[in-house]
């Protein structure tokens, strides 16, 4: 949608973003603003003139979400946090809807990324550490966030709801490393360190269904007041982030298609089927037999599309 000033913020605020004050508007502003949704992610395209602004922070309520700016033509200083970066064009910044934002940029093009904030798994610490911080778009993990987020808001539109979430899990997976290579040059404290070794023991054994903080703790020679201190200051606990990676993968698997919900719920250690669907519609927003049911009404499709194909291949045989 393109429109004058008043338009382009509304269509901003409905988009999830703070209001914005753009003292180099005038009466002849004309903006653009496009909005796409990709599973979990909404993805904004923005297209604006020279502009100066200063963005409110909404209230602490609004936080569900962090926000990934990427350019794609033109120039933008912003300062949030304790931040101050200069963008060109395919770099990148994480910024905070609910702290205030200023920011300064030549005529512009720019995909914002909006994450839920929880999907990330990022130290809340970490994350003020990377709040308005540049990160390069020309190499690395910035590079493949920069591509994605530009063509991804291109085509959005033409994913199927089954594609659509494991896109944007990869996405989002591909954020998360991007930012967690910009802090990449922070030595490990040793606490940091054996967390490290204990996440990855959980995700090699998330199958196992006796899978617990007690087994864990035994694991690594500590015991489970200890393991808990580790956690107590990241997103989730321990028990948490076990059953969140078994939701993951169960939400992966049944993407896929082939197995009933129960099977797979089963096999990623959910014994309980009528729990298991109470929890995954909890923490995604929808059924996990929703996903079955788009698996078998696809491969239906696919199967009718083409009937004399079909034949003529019996008829080969």
């Amino acid at each position: 949608m393109i429109g004058n000033l008043e338009t382009f913020q509304d269509e901003l605020a409905a988009s999830g973003f703070p209001p914005l004050v753009n003292k180099l508007a005038g009466a002849g502003f004309r903006g653009r603003v496009a909005t796409r949704d990709l599973g979990p992610l909404r993805l904004v395209s923005l297209d604006t003139p020279e502009s100066a602004c200063i963005g409110r922070g909404r209230d602490a309520s609004d936080g569900k979400n962090l926000a990934v700016k990427v350019m794609t033509r033109g120039r933008t200083r912003i300062e949030q946090g304790r931040g101050d970066a200069e963008l060109g064009p395919a770099d990148l910044v994480l910024l905070d809807p609910t702290r205030t934002l200023r920011f300064e940029s030549t005529a512009a093009a720019h995909v914002t990324i909006l994450v839920p904030r929880r999907e990330l798994r990022i130290r809340p610490a970490q994350i003020d550490r990377l709040i308005g911080v540049r990160i390069d778009g020309s190499h690395g993990p910035g590079a493949l966030v920069s591509v994605l987020a530009r063509e991804t808001a291109r085509s959005a539109n033409e994913f199927r709801e089954a594609e659509a979430l494991r896109s944007a899990a990869a996405i989002i997976e591909l954020i998360a490393v991007a930012l967690e290579a910009r802090l990449g040059d922070e030595q490990p404290a040793s606490d940091d360190g054996l967390r490290d070794r204990i996440a990855g023991y959980i995700e090699a054994r998330l199958a196992d269904p006796d899978l617990s903080p007690p087994s864990i703790a035994a694991a690594h020679h500590i015991s489970v007041r200890r393991l808990h201190k580790l956690f107590e200051d990241q997103p989730l606990t321990v028990a948490a982030l076990i059953r969140r990676r078994r939701l993951e993968r169960c939400r992966a698997e049944l993407t896929v298609g082939g197995r009933t919900v129960t099977a797979v719920a089963a096999r990623w250690g959910f014994s309980d089927p009528t729990h298991f669907s109470k929890l995954f519609k909890t923490t995604y927003g929808y059924n996990a037999r929703a996903l079955v049911t788009s698996n078998r009404a696809q491969t239906t499709k696919t199967r009718t599309a083409d009937p004399e194909q079909d034949g003529g291949d019996q008829g080969k045989q």
